[in-house]
């Protein structure tokens, strides 16, 4: 049976007003902390965006330089008006949505003289059957009896607040309804879509940079996060389990997982030695850092891009939150669905929108080749759960100081696109690639085993 969920904007909804409008022409707040009492960071502005982040919206979104800055600028000025419309709306809201270039906000009701509210606050206003909190309640129906038993050839099923109705996305009609059966949820809300997606986790695949698990597994640092004085990285939960030890891009001893959860969520924390210093950048693969200025969260359709170990920055649009994926491994719920690629060995990286920390690569299909769906784990939930304070440009940090890398020496140089088969010496020793890449800064043959072998 379907079961409503009536969140605490509903007890909000009488007092809370939409004076977002003057917020969001001056610059959003972000979210800079996820601890009880919470701490902001100053106002970003869409002019100080990374020139990498922005050449990489432009190669995967089309966008040059001025259009990907207006876009984001947009953007995070209707995650300030959707805020607020959600808490004042409360039962009656049914989501957000951005769509088009200038990313337009589109924001639904289930209330139609709600409307004039809506189109005041600066949004385009859309009158459904469904209220979100309806929606979501059947998609935890669903992700309740998923937790009892894995649901056999249904990968993915999420809230889509375009359609105002819940997708189960399975490889055959009947694969579908035997799941909507086995929750008792109400088939009239949802649509069965026919999928051929393999999600995985992306974890599998040995080597690379970032950072390694207890010597062996890789997979790429999320964002620099503090418990405390104790400096540490959020990444995937099903990297590693509490107290897999981990080595750093250059091989070097670098921490502790302390916190895992795999699956049902996706996240964990990593405490790192004193040898290495959080900062509130992500590493734009050759093309500048991106800096962290908060984590507010991006709504449907806006822009999101991705850092990870294995294939470096893409760019991509958010598709849907609060999804839920079944990996060979079990059901992981509450992850955002998003158009950007991901490999083997992105898990646990980067996504940011703008200067906006997102969340950390969970697992997907497809590749960075022929395209793809991925999914990650939100941040501010991930920060919640393990009481970590994100590392951001706002707040104090020590002094950078980056880890000791390894010697120089030999014809391997980062820039260069090599081959299988081809041959470099690198230390005084001659090392074999073993996968095609384009060598990044760290990617040196003797910290990266799963690109060189030594002859």
């Amino acid at each position: 049976m379907e079961r409503t969920t009536l969140r605490r904007r509903a007890l909000v909804a009488g007092t809370a007003t939409v004076a977002v409008g003057a917020l969001a022409v001056a610059g959003l707040t972000g979210v800079a902390s996820a601890d009880p009492a919470g701490t902001t960071a100053p106002p970003v502005s869409a002019d100080s965006l990374s020139p990498g982040l922005l050449a990489a919206m432009e190669r995967d979104l089309g966008l040059d330089a001025d259009d990907a800055r207006s876009r984001i600028a947009n953007e995070y000025r209707a995650a300030a008006v959707a805020a607020g419309l959600e808490k004042s709306l409360g039962a009656s809201f049914a989501g957000a949505r951005v769509s088009g270039t200038k990313a337009a906000l589109t924001v639904a009701t289930t209330d139609a003289s709600e409307t004039a509210r809506i189109t005041e606050a600066g949004a385009k206003a859309e009158v459904v059957g469904n209220s979100l909190d309806r929606l979501e309640g059947v998609k935890e129906a669903l992700d309740r009896a998923a937790l009892r038993k894995a649901p056999k050839d249904v990968p993915v099923w999420y809230v889509d607040v375009e359609a105002n109705r819940v997708v189960v996305n399975a490889a055959s009609p009947s694969a579908g309804q035997t799941f909507l059966k086995s929750a008792g949820v109400d088939s009239g809300l949802v649509t069965v879509a026919r999928s051929a997606e393999q999600p995985r986790a992306l974890a599998d695949i040995r080597g690379g940079d970032a950072y390694y698990m207890n010597g062996s597994g890789r997979c790429s640092v999320g964002f620099s996060v503090r418990r405390g004085t104790q400096n540490g990285f959020a990444t995937a939960g099903h990297c590693g389990r509490v107290g897999t030890t981990t080595n750093g891009f250059n091989q070097q001893a670098q921490g502790t997982f302390q916190g895992s959860t795999f699956p049902g969520r996706d996240y964990a924390w990593v405490a790192t030695n004193a040898n290495w210093t959080p900062r509130p950048l992500v590493n734009g693969y050759g093309r500048g850092d991106i800096t962290v200025a908060g984590s507010t969260s991006s709504v449907v359709g806006a822009s999101v891009c991705r850092s990870g170990s294995t294939t470096g920055w893409h760019c991509g649009t958010i598709q849907q939150l609060n999804t839920s994926v079944t990996y060979p491994e079990g059901t992981i719920s509450g992850v955002t669905r998003t158009s950007v690629c991901a490999e083997p060995g992105d898990s646990g990286g980067s996504y940011i929108s703008g200067s906006q920390a997102q969340g950390v690569t969970s697992g997907g299909s497809g590749n960075c080749s022929s395209g793809g769906t991925t999914y990650f784990q939100p941040i501010n939930p991930l920060l919640q759960a393990y009481g970590l304070t994100l590392v951001t440009s706002g707040g104090p940090t020590d002094p950078p100081t980056d880890p000791p890398t390894d010697p120089p020496g030999g014809t391997w140089a980062a820039g260069t696109t090599y081959a299988v088969g081809a041959t470099v010496t690198y230390g005084g020793a001659t090392y074999r690639c073993l996968q095609g890449h384009t060598a990044q800064p760290g990617w040196t043959p003797a910290a990266v085993p799963a690109l060189w072998q030594r002859v």
